[in-house]
C-alpha cells in the first residue's frame, strides 16, 4: 500500500512550531509559529510545495504556534481552523477569518477527514488532530501535560504519530534541580500566568525571563511569555511599566482577588528575579 500522509515538521519549540500534512488532495498546515520567510525556506529544504496549503489548523494560541501567522495569511486565501477559545485569547487572532470547530469536532480537509481532540495545556481549547484517508492515518499532539481518553481513541492505530510533550513527572523528579526547587514548582496547583516586558538593552531581563521559562518547562499549569516593550507600547502604558524587566503575574485578573472563590490575583513587579524570587512572586 502507498502512504497517501505525510508529515513535514518544520519548526518545533520554544523559538516556533510549524508542520505541514500532506494528503492525496493538497496539504494542511498544522501552526505557524514561524516567520513566512522561515516557513518558506525550510519549506523549499524538504520539498514540500507549499501551494498546495489548502488550510491552516491551530492546535492553540501560545505566540510560539500562532506568531507567523497575520503574514503568513496576506499571503494565503485557503481555510483557517480553530477553536474560539484560541482565536480569542488574541486580538490579532479574532481579525482573521477563521471557521471556529470544537476541539471534539470532525471536518474534511484536502482529502483528509480531520478529527480534533482535547489536550491539556494552560490555555483555553488546545487541541490535536487525527488525519485520516480511507488506507493510512496520522496522528498530531503537541504540548500536552498527559493523553486523555479522546486524545488516546484518535491516536490509536496510526501510521505516523508526532507526539510532543515539555513536562515530565521523571524527568522532573530525576532532573539537574535541587529537590526544594521542584517541591516548590510542584506546589502551583492553578493556572499561573506570567508576562515579562523586556527591552534589548536590559542588562536584567535574561535572568528574569529564564526563570520564568524554567518554572514554565517545569509544570504545566505555568504560561510564560515575555515581550519586548519596543514592539509593544500598549503593554508597556497599560502596565505602567516605567522600567524593565516587569513582571505581570496573572494578567487580567482582578487586583486583590485572590482568596475570593479561588480567583487568581493579578500582580505588577519590577526587577530582576531568581527562580525562588519568582516563586515566591506567584505564591509558591
Amino acid at each position: 500500500m502507498t502512504p497517501q500522509l505525510h508529515l513535514h515538521v518544520l519548526a518545533s519549540g520554544s523559538k516556533g512550531n510549524a508542520a505541514v500534512v500532506e494528503g492525496p488532495e493538497g496539504s494542511v498546515l498544522v501552526d505557524c509559529g514561524i516567520s513566512r520567510r522561515a516557513l518558506l525556506q525550510r519549506a523549499a529544504e524538504l520539498g514540500v510545495d507549499m501551494g498546495r496549503v489548502a488550510a491552516v489548523l491551530l492546535t492553540h494560541d501560545h505566540s510560539d504556534h500562532v506568531k507567523g501567522l497575520s503574514v503568513f495569511c496576506a499571503h494565503f486565501d485557503g481555510g483557517l481552523f480553530a477553536t474560539a477559545g484560541t482565536v480569542g485569547a488574541r486580538k490579532y487572532l479574532t481579525e482573521l477569518p477563521f471557521t471556529l470547530v470544537e476541539h471534539s469536532d470532525a471536518f474534511e480537509v484536502a482529502g483528509m477527514r480531520v478529527q480534533a481532540f482535547p489536550t491539556f495545556h494552560d490555555v483555553p481549547d488546545s487541541m490535536g488532530f487525527r488525519f485520516e484517508t480511507a488506507d493510512d492515518a496520522l496522528g498530531y499532539c503537541t504540548d500536552t501535560g498527559h493523553l486523555g481518553p479522546e486524545a488516546m481513541g484518535a491516536l490509536t492505530g496510526v501510521r505516523i504519530l508526532a507526539l510532543e510533550s515539555n513536562h515530565d513527572e521523571r524527568m522532573l523528579a530525576n532532573g539537574p534541580y535541587p529537590s526544594y526547587l521542584k517541591a516548590r514548582v510542584a506546589e502551583i496547583k492553578e493556572p499561573t500566568d506570567i508576562m515579562i516586558l523586556v527591552s534589548l538593552t536590559c542588562t536584567m531581563c535574561p535572568e528574569t525571563v529564564l526563570s520564568a521559562q524554567r518554572i514554565a518547562s517545569l509544570n504545566p499549569l505555568v504560561r510564560a511569555e515575555a515581550y519586548d516593550v519596543s514592539h509593544f507600547p500598549e503593554l508597556k502604558d497599560q502596565y505602567g511599566a516605567m522600567s524593565v524587566p516587569c513582571i505581570v503575574i496573572n494578567r487580567g485578573a482582578v487586583a486583590g482577588a485572590e482568596g475570593e472563590g479561588g480567583e487568581a490575583e493579578q500582580k505588577v513587579e519590577f526587577g530582576k528575579k531568581s527562580i525562588p524570587q519568582m516563586l515566591e512572586l506567584v505564591g509558591a
